[in-house]
């Protein structure tokens, strides 16, 4: 959080807490949360997931300590933003993502999407999200790799297609995506190949940070019951998505616990710098997610839409924050005429 003083107010980038709680905590806080989908992972998957996440957060912290080393500016590693970054990223790749691709990542999300725009608060974007669009674009076929849990345990990448084709299997949603035929048939043919309970539990193929939808609605609660996040924004998003799924013949719970829709509504879409501060914003702006994460499913080429609502909306974040932002009472516009006439008034009298 950045400080500086103008007159005798001490002026400071947002995120503004308005309660004792201070950024270090709320990090710490939104961190804790995201132990039980790691612990999940990492029992799914295997050893590599914790090292992949371990790579990444140690990256981040790096990336951000020499920044600020280098530019001579207050070292702000300690705040934990840098930590839950990396440790974000992490839950977007896949558990054989190559760590060396996965340091390039932390390195947009830290040094291109959050310092260059003047650190924590200022960035225009979820760093974790953009830096994974960027190597899903970058890198697709190490990407697009899912490791099927219930095959292999890994710690290091396979080497050979042989061995790759043995472990590796689809995804819930690249099986509706592949699958040809009505909404409803799709919906039906994934359904049947992963069931809502496999969806729930974890027992299916995805990045480290999709694959166990119950840890991640168990971080989601702690995090709304230890205030840290509204529940309006991760409502709206599900909610929305629940909706669009039932008007267009699809499973609403199959489709929620798909992918990265409970990652993206309770730990990306409801991060501070990027998203709208006001309730009726924060509403908005889960309903814009919600609405372009379904479009992109149903009737996009790509599998999943989560990453791509969150970046979109974080653009729209400002304009949302406009409309919604508080008014002043009265009628500013007409007490402005009468200050300016009362002015005159007194300077017509002066002068006399």
């Amino acid at each position: 959080m950045k400080r500086f003083q103008y007159g005798g107010m001490l002026v400071t980038s947002n995120p503004h807490i308005k309660t004792p709680v201070d950024t270090t905590e709320i990090m710490f806080l939104v961190i804790l949360a995201l132990i039980p989908s790691l612990s999940a992972s990492t029992v799914i998957f295997g050893p590599r997931a914790l090292i992949l996440a371990a790579v990444c957060v140690v990256a981040s912290v790096f990336f951000e300590w020499a920044y600020e080393k280098l530019l001579h500016r207050p070292n702000t590693v300690t705040d934990l933003s840098a930590v839950l970054t990396g440790l974000l990223l992490a839950m977007n790749v896949p558990v054989t993502f190559p760590y060396w691709m996965a340091v390039i990542g932390c390195f947009i999300a830290i040094i291109i999407v959050k310092q260059l725009f003047g650190g924590l608060g200022q960035n225009f974007a979820n760093p974790a999200i953009t830096a994974r669009i960027v190597l899903f674009i970058s890198f697709a076929s190490q990407m697009s790799v899912w490791i099927d849990p219930t095959k292999a345990r890994i710690l290091t990448v396979p080497k050979g297609a042989d061995v790759m084709d043995a472990i590796t299997g689809a995804t819930p949603l690249g099986v509706f995506n592949m699958t040809s035929g009505t909404i409803a048939e799709k919906s039906a043919a994934a359904e049947s190949a992963f069931t809502n309970m496999k969806m729930f539990l974890g027992t299916t193929g995805g990045s480290m940070g999709e694959v166990c939808a119950a840890a991640l609605l168990i971080g989601g609660i702690f995090l709304i019951i230890m205030r840290v996040i509204s529940p309006a924004t991760p409502l709206a998003f599900l909610g929305t998505m629940v909706v669009i799924s039932l008007i267009a013949g699809a499973d609403p719970i199959w489709q929620i616990c798909a992918g990265g829709a409970m990652l993206g509504a309770f730990f990306m879409a409801t991060d501070y710098a990027t998203t709208p501060t006001t309730t009726g914003g924060k509403i908005v702006f889960g309903i814009g997610c919600g609405l372009i994460t379904m479009i992109i499913r149903l009737f996009g080429s790509y599998p999943e839409g989560v990453s791509f609502s969150i970046l979109l909306m974080d653009l729209l974040t400002p304009h949302i924050d406009h409309i919604f932002e508080k008014r002043l009472y009265g009628n500013p516009a007409k007490e402005r005429k009468q200050a300016e006439k009362a002015a005159a008034k007194a300077a017509k009298e002066g002068a006399e």
